[in-house]
């Protein structure tokens, strides 16, 4: 997600076209399409690509081959400290996806990856926030460290808020709503996941509302949790199975003997 929804990218009124056309593709699941009509001639292009092919492993568990070839060539073309941050931080993600995934353990070379975006990226640039989310995924699922994971979400918000990154914020917002469920603090967590489905509808990210349904119901009480949850298996299919790892999240309660 090197390119959130950030104005500039397709999510607003007088965008460019191409980043419009770009977005609706993202938004509904259609990365390969999406990245096609990015010509990668020049690191910004080759970045955002590789960025979208990426999300796609991690959302479909699929095209892994594809989008190792799009970072490379993004690595390729970067030339400033902010496009090699960048371009090192979607390494990071590709191998945090491959081991979130149980595909292959490649969690040294994730860790190894955000680390350069950090020396990279400084401080309130704008690629930071994003930065700083990963690191939260990753000191919430591989290093299990939910107070490393809250911290870094907490400055990913800061820094998506004062960016006016709304994509980002619905993921921030999701993750430390997350957090809080986890510990038992229901109403801060109903808020959080709230706030991350209100943006993601508006901004009509379709591929990420059926998550944000699911987790938002995870927080309620019947008959809400089932309204909610019903309403999320709805989009999962409409979108063919996507997110694949919302399916178990999704699936009917083990009948009880």
């Amino acid at each position: 997600m090197a390119h959130t929804a950030m104005s500039g990218y397709g999510t607003t009124a007088g965008d460019d076209p191409l980043q419009t056309a770009v977005w609706r593709l993202r938004s509904r699941a259609c990365w390969a399409d999406a990245a096609a009509l990015l010509e990668p001639r020049t690191a910004s292009a080759a970045l955002q690509r590789a960025s979208l092919l990426v999300e796609r492993c991690l959302y479909t568990e699929q095209g892994w081959a594809e989008a190792e070839d799009a970072l490379r060539t993004a690595e390729a073309l970067a030339q400033s400290d902010d496009e090699r941050g960048a371009a090192a931080c979607e390494r990071g993600q590709l191998a945090y996806a491959s081991t979130l995934l149980a595909v292959r353990d490649r969690a040294d070379e994730a860790r190894a990856a955000l680390g350069r975006a950090a020396a990279l990226i400084a401080p309130g640039a704008p690629g930071r926030a994003l930065l700083d989310f990963r690191r939260g995924l990753l000191a919430e699922n591989l290093a299990h460290s939910p107070q490393s994971a809250r911290a870094a979400y907490r400055r990913a918000h800061a820094g998506a808020t004062a960016q006016d990154d709304p994509l980002l914020l619905s993921f921030t917002w999701r993750h430390l709503a997350g957090l809080a469920l986890r510990e038992g603090e229901l109403a801060e967590a109903r808020h959080g996941f709230g706030e991350s489905l209100r943006i993601r509808e508006e901004l009509g990210y379709l591929v990420g509302t059926a998550p944000a349904l699911a987790s938002l119901a995870d927080a309620e009480t019947e008959p809400e949790a089932s309204r909610l949850r019903a309403e999320a298996g709805r989009l999962f299919r409409l979108l063919g199975g996507v997110p694949t790892w919302l399916a178990d999240q999704l699936a009917p309660p083990a009948a009880t003997a």
